[in-house]
C-alpha cells in the first residue's frame, strides 16, 4: 500500500526524548499505543492511555525483562502482510491485532561497554527482544513503519499530517533500510566488545 493508516503502535525505547511529545501527538490521532517496562510508565506518567504489552501477550515480562516482547501476538502482529488475505485470516483466526508501527531504540550497550563494567554486567545490556521488533518492521515494511530514533519523530508527524494519517511508503522504506543499518551497527559493536573483552 502506499499509503499506511497508523492506528495501533508498539512503543519500547531506551532513549525517551521527545517521547511524551511524539506519543501524545499519535493519541490526538486516535493511534492506540502498546507498550513496555520503563516506556510504559514514562507515558503514564504523561497522563497518555496506554496498554502493557503483558495485557497483549497475556504473559507477563519475566528474567528480569529478559523477555517481554518474544511472543506470538507481538510478531504476528508485526510480520503479517497486510496485501496478504492469508496473513490477515491467520490474525483474524487466531485473535490477533495488527500493528502498523513499532518506536523501538536500543540499550545503550556502547555505555556500559565504556563504564568497563565486568563481561556479565555487560551483556545484560544486549537488546534482544528490541532489534528482533526492528529487524521483523522493517522487513515488513510495506504494511509497516518502524521508527528507529527521536530524531524521525518530527518527519513521521510531518508525513502523517500530510496524507491525512498514512505514512507513506517511501518513508517506510528509507526508515527500514536505516534500521537495518543500525542495528548492524548495534551487532557489530557487540562482536568487536565480546571478542576482545576478558572473561
Amino acid at each position: 500500500m502506499d499509503f499506511l493508516p497508523i492506528r495501533r503502535a508498539i512503543l519500547s525505547v531506551t532513549d525517551k526524548s521527545g517521547l511524551a511529545d511524539f506519543a501524545s501527538f499519535l493519541t490526538t490521532r486516535g493511534v492506540e499505543l502498546i507498550s513496555t517496562g520503563g516506556t510504559h510508565k514514562k507515558l503514564v506518567a504523561a497522563g497518555l492511555k496506554v496498554t502493557s504489552v503483558s495485557d497483549v501477550t497475556g504473559f507477563p515480562e519475566i528474567m528480569g525483562g529478559r523477555v517481554k516482547t518474544l511472543h506470538p501476538r507481538v510478531h504476528a502482529g508485526i510480520l503479517a502482510d497486510k496485501d496478504n488475505p492469508g496473513h490477515m485470516l491467520t490474525l483474524e483466526e487466531l485473535r490477533i491485532e495488527p500493528f502498523d508501527m513499532v518506536c523501538v531504540n536500543l540499550y545503550n550497550f556502547a555505555d556500559a561497554a565504556a563504564k568497563g563494567v565486568d563481561l556479565r554486567a555487560a551483556v545484560e545490556e544486549i537488546d534482544i527482544g528490541g532489534p528482533c521488533m526492528l529487524r521483523a518492521a522493517a522487513k515488513n515494511f510495506h504494511s509497516m513503519l518502524v521508527v528507529p530514533d527521536p530524531s524521525y519523530y518530527p518527519r513521521v508527524q510531518a508525513d502523517l499530517e500530510a496524507n491525512a494519517g498514512g505514512v507513506s511508503l517511501a518513508l517506510r522504506r528509507e526508515l527500514a533500510a536505516e534500521t537495518f543499518a543500525r542495528v548492524s551497527a548495534y551487532d557489530g559493536m557487540i562482536a568487536k566488545y565480546l571478542a576482545a573483552a576478558p572473561l
